[in-house]
């Protein structure tokens, strides 16, 4: 399967992205990056090379332009995060090569509240949602009317973000589902940890994208 990965800019903000469409892609994943990193994050990058060649495509992206990031305010701007991963989305409805395609999000750290507060857009509407290490929370209200089914994945030594991800996780209505991976801190830095997260992903991502 090839997994050739093609640098992309997306309208009207110019957002630097990588776009890989693996030959019959069953569904294409956006990923919603944290403070501070971007399309080029390595674990990230791990769990899209994962998606890609089991039949899924991605699109990471940078959700701020370079001038924006220098500004710090932008960077926990939860509602523009928001905004952009939801221009990314039109954007991937209107593309030859993804059009078609059932779309998902997966989000880390901050990413995952701008990728729920995006879902809660009705004409958004992704078919499901990954959070890793993520901070769902920051969605505020939006939580409530999130539709997709969501995968919460959290570390068992993170246990702030484990706390604020069980509070979250009560005020949604959607299909849910909490899974700590044993033995990880926040960045799931420790051996054979993010192998479990792309393991988990993976497998929520086939059961909701559909068969392709």
């Amino acid at each position: 399967m090839s997994d050739d990965v093609k640098a992309v800019e997306i309208p009207p903000h110019g957002l630097q992205g990588l776009l890989g469409v693996p030959a019959q892609a069953r569904g294409i994943v956006l990923f919603a990056h944290g403070s501070g990193s971007g399309r080029l994050s390595p674990r990230n990058q791990r769990v899209a090379t994962a998606l890609r060649r089991a039949g899924i495509a991605t699109l990471l992206l940078d959700l701020l332009t370079e001038d924006e990031e220098n500004d710090r305010a932008n960077v926990f701007d939860i509602e523009l995060l928001a905004q952009r991963l939801g221009e990314a989305t039109d954007w991937v409805h209107l593309n030859a090569d993804t059009a078609l395609l059932p779309l998902g999000y997966f989000g880390a750290s901050t990413g995952a509240g701008a990728a729920l507060m995006a879902a809660a857009q009705p004409r958004h509407r992704p078919a499901a949602i990954v959070s890793r290490g993520g901070r769902p929370d920051l969605a505020g209200d939006a939580l409530e009317e999130v539709r997709a089914p969501t995968l919460l994945i959290v570390g068992s030594h993170d246990p702030q973000v484990l706390e604020l991800n069980r509070r979250a996780m009560a005020r949604m209505r959607s299909e849910k589902v909490l899974s700590i991976v044993p033995g990880a801190t926040h960045l799931f830095e420790e051996p054979g940890t993010l192998d479990e997260v792309t393991r988990l992903a993976t497998a929520w991502f086939h059961q909701h994208l559909g068969p392709g």
